[in-house]
């Protein structure tokens, strides 16, 4: 089979946020693969916002001390073959294709059995005997949704990490911020360390409520690790952090926000929990490390003249990150937004967070067919900001277009920005579009 077949094959096993919670058809898949997942180290990650970014930066340490890396993240991008890189490469789509054939006689075999593989679990099972192939040495490993019955929940990870949680999923997750934590501390494992981001006080009393019961050690951001200091420098930031093991002074992060700096020491204090031992990581290890870091899709610069910013953010707690870094690292003067969203996000909530920091707003909608119809979004967002304000455009390619016009003809020294945002696909979308007209 080809990558493309290969591709409709998965997507034929339906969608990846319509699932059954389980963990039976996975462990059964897994274990007739012979438990791949058991083969390396997994340091696990689950959280509501900053997941793909921390896991990105776990794996540019760990590849700077030379150790050979798979990383399974979701969702993509532009390509399926992003979810699962080994040493920062996705799979080439001749890999993807094998490591599919090479499992799939078990997963049909699984579904004989009237366990039936989803769409997640497939990539997740792909991912665990890609890795056991390489082989690799570790396996940073980010939850899809949620925690404990997310597919990836098979593997128990040596080190888990839990970044900030807020509302998102709450169809699937519980209703409320203590419902959601329980269900994203199931990757808490016995006798683990657990990093924990700064969180709500009702998230972490959830999860050190958790890491008590099963006997998991516990290091909190703010108390046993963080970010000392931090400042604005040019194309990114300049930190101070306090790790488990050590300070680890100047070192360069080329990624905007006080969100991606707490993301970095939490990636930064789980490496030094998986290596063990008493002494800190060689500094300048750190600083190579994170100074060749990336997270395409967050606060990511993909053009200038005029300056255009894509962000994947699309719940309230990752669009009040996007918006506190985009006001700190770039003076725009103005900025035009470009805004495509899913129709069951709390998409009132994204609007009133993204009003007082937009002069305009073009509404769009992105290649889902869950994104909320630009004309349902105009209708929510015109008693916000003003019928003079909202612009609609039907494609986001047109959107694109029109919010780059509009700062055009600001004038190249009127300092107007343009923010494409409000979903991971509307990210992934603009970046291929911006690529194919030769913007970047």
């Amino acid at each position: 089979m080809d990558y493309r077949a290969v591709e409709r094959a998965i997507l034929d096993r339906g969608v990846e946020w319509d699932f059954e919670p389980t963990l039976d058809r996975i462990a059964a898949l897994l274990d007739l693969l012979g438990s791949p997942q058991q083969a390396y180290p997994v340091i696990h990650i689950a959280g509501t916002n900053g997941k793909t970014s921390t896991a990105r930066l776990v794996e540019a340490l760990l590849k700077e001390r030379n150790l050979r890396v798979g990383r399974f993240t979701s969702p993509h991008l532009e390509s399926m073959r992003e979810r699962i890189t080994v040493d920062g490469e996705p799979l080439s789509e001749e890999r993807f294709a094998e490591v599919y054939e090479e499992i799939i006689p078990f997963v049909e075999l699984t579904d004989t059995q009237g366990r039936r593989i989803q769409f997640f679990e497939l990539l997740t099972a792909m991912a665990f005997a890609a890795f056991a192939d390489t082989p690799v040495d570790v396996a940073v490993i980010e939850t899809g949704m949620g925690g404990s019955w997310d597919a990836t929940n098979v593997a128990d990870g040596t080190v888990s990490v839990i970044t900030p949680i807020s509302l998102d999923h709450t169809d699937r997750l519980g209703p409320d911020i203590p419902s959601i934590a329980s269900e994203k501390a199931g990757i808490i494992k016995p006798g683990a360390t657990t990093v924990l981001a700064q969180q709500e006080l009702a998230a972490a009393e959830v999860l050190m409520r958790r890491a008590a019961e099963v006997g998991a050690v516990v290091a909190r951001e703010g108390l046993e690790f963080g970010v000392l200091s931090r400042e604005v420098a040019m194309g990114g930031q300049l930190l101070t952090l306090r790790g488990l093991k050590g300070v680890y002074d100047e070192v360069f992060l080329p990624l905007y926000g006080a969100h991606q700096a707490s993301n970095a020491v939490c990636a930064l204090a789980a490496v030094e929990a998986l290596t063990g031992g008493d002494d800190p990581l060689d500094i300048e290890l750190v600083r190579q490390a994170f100074a060749q870091a990336s997270s395409p899709g967050r606060m990511e610069v993909v053009r200038r003249t005029p300056t255009v910013v894509i962000d994947a953010a699309h719940n309230p707690g990752g669009m009040q990150a996007t918006l506190e870094g985009l006001h700190e690292a770039f003076d725009f003067a103005k900025v035009i937004g470009v805004f495509a969203v899913m129709s069951d996000k709390d998409v009132d909530a994204l609007l009133e967070l993204l009003e007082p920091m937009l002069d305009e707003i073009i509404v769009t909608r992105n290649s889902s067919p869950r994104s909320m119809s630009p004309k349902e979004l105009a209708s929510l967002a015109e008693p916000l900001f003003g019928e003079g304000r909202v612009h609609v455009a039907d494609r986001l390619d047109d959107a694109i277009d029109l919010g780059i016009g509009i700062a055009d003809a600001a004038g190249e020294f009127s300092g107007t920005g343009v923010l494409i945002t409000g979903s991971v696909i509307t990210a992934g979308d603009a970046r291929r579009l911006l690529r194919a007209d030769g913007s970047r």
